[in-house]
């Protein structure tokens, strides 16, 4: 005879396991970030002739509202991932962008151009935050690597997209409101995304080093030499003598600095160098130029705001799609056939606009920007590729780090050069920065003859 055996079950329900954030959730902060940072670096350029209406602003003026944003962003992104680390990602991350946010109110509401030029340094110095940040969030939130794969291939097209949206976006917000208007639609973007992080996982603390004695000569660096093409004159040969000077002290401190913040061994390798002049070469064409041409379309052509910012439309609509494309060939093919097709062509788009005059139909103007752009958009995610297997990968984030603020030297520089080309009369120095533009990535096709053929080794 059996028996059987009763089961008593608790009375109290075992409490079940927490829900983990979404990593949808944490992608979709990070993506609206690294949008907004991208998005405030190209919508300004067509609003340019607005605010130095309001301003009564000359063209030194105009090159400051970008570079004052630009050279920020570019000089601090060399240590911001290291104060990622250290504050952990998502709280450098909600730093970052509130104080974005805040600061893109401030100049909303500059009432002189002095304090708009100092809201646009702090927007870029929070933007030099958030950019680290944004993409250390995304690697927090997808561990498994085919996942996390996608999502930085979303997190960047979503910069793409928001850098060809800048320029329309720019042109209608300035026509339908004005051109305080670029800056307050950063504000609900800016709380949408603070109120995203609530939910978002908290980033642990990891030890790393700063090494703030190269953080500040090569802001200074920048700064003066910037501030020398800008201004010129007795003032200018003054700030530049002090750039080369800060800029020596830059390279003796990285020399012996335990863990500088631009390794100069790094540039011993002739891909990291081909890369890292690739890319400086690229960011003068593409943004100098957009600079130049808000500009060209307004002043000289006599365009409204919005129809100047339609006529980016063409070049800057297919570049999302270009640079997948691009990143597919370097996958098959290696880098270095992709790099060397785009520079041809961006040089030869830059070429035929030499071209181009007062007189030159604005639609077909906007046609024949198309080459210069799609070249430009070939060109980068192989030169990315390239630079990070050139480097271990516990080096990727450094390495990143040296490119993207050499990408943002190079654009903020040649915005100055270029901006200071043209004052001194709009049509010869349009073409002398068409001219040095096609130079330098003439220069730089001949350096990718170096690259290694082969396919690009998996992430």
């Amino acid at each position: 005879m059996s028996t059987k055996q009763t089961v008593q079950l608790p009375e109290t329900p075992l409490p079940l396991p927490a829900k983990r954030p979404s990593p949808a959730l944490t992608l979709t902060a990070a993506l609206l970030g690294f949008g907004l940072i991208c998005l405030d670096a190209s919508v300004v350029n067509v609003a340019l002739p607005a605010i130095g209406g309001s301003f009564d602003s000359g063209m030194s003026g105009l090159q400051w509202v970008v570079d004052a944003y630009t050279l920020p962003f570019a000089a601090l992104m060399l240590s911001t991932g290291a104060f990622s680390d250290r504050a952990g990602a998502s709280r450098a991350y909600a730093l970052g962008t509130a104080v974005f946010t805040l600061a893109s109110v401030a100049c909303g509401l500059a009432p002189n151009l002095p304090v708009l030029l100092g809201a646009r340094a702090v927007q870029g110095m929070a933007a030099a935050v958030v950019l680290p940040a944004s993409l250390a969030l995304v690697r927090q939130a997808f561990p498994d690597p085919a996942g996390r794969a996608r999502a930085v291939a979303a997190w960047a097209a979503g910069g793409s997209a928001a850098v060809a949206l800048g320029p329309v976006a720019g042109g209608a917000l300035t026509t339908a409101w004005d051109w305080r208007g670029i800056f307050f639609v950063n504000l609900p973007v800016g709380l949408l995304i603070l109120a995203l992080l609530v939910r978002a996982p908290r980033s642990e603390r990891r030890p790393a080093p700063l090494d703030v004695p190269g953080q500040v000569t090569a802001a200074l660096a920048l700064t003066s030499v910037a501030f020398a093409v800008i201004e010129g004159g007795t003032a200018g040969w003054a700030a530049l003598a002090v750039g080369v000077a800060a800029a020596v002290a830059f390279l003796r401190v990285e020399s012996r600095h335990a863990h500088p913040v631009v390794p100069l061994g790094l540039f011993r390798d002739r891909t990291v160098t081909a890369a890292v002049a690739a890319g400086a070469a690229v960011s003068v064409a593409f943004y100098s130029l957009v600079f130049v041409f808000s500009l060209f379309f307004q002043q000289v052509q006599g365009l409204s705001a919005l129809h100047a910012g339609l006529m980016f439309l063409p070049m800057t609509g297919l570049i999302a799609v270009t640079n997948v494309v691009a990143g597919k060939l370097a996958g098959r093919h290696g880098p270095r056939l992709p790099m060397l097709a785009g520079q041809a062509l961006a040089v030869v788009g830059l070429l035929v606009l030499l071209y181009v005059d007062a007189g030159t139909p604005p639609a077909l103007v906007a046609v024949l920007l198309v080459p210069m752009a799609l070249g430009c958009a070939l060109t980068v995610p192989p030169l990315t590729a390239a630079m990070m297997d050139a480097v271990p990968a516990e080096r990727a984030g450094l390495a990143a780090g040296v490119l993207n603020a050499a990408r943002q030297v190079a654009g903020g520089l040649g915005i100055a050069v270029f901006g200071a080309l043209v004052s001194d009369g709009f049509a010869a120095g349009m073409r002398w920065s068409l001219a040095i533009s096609a130079a330098l990535l003439l220069t730089t096709f001949l350096l990718s003859f170096r690259l290694s053929g082969r396919s690009v080794r998996p992430a």
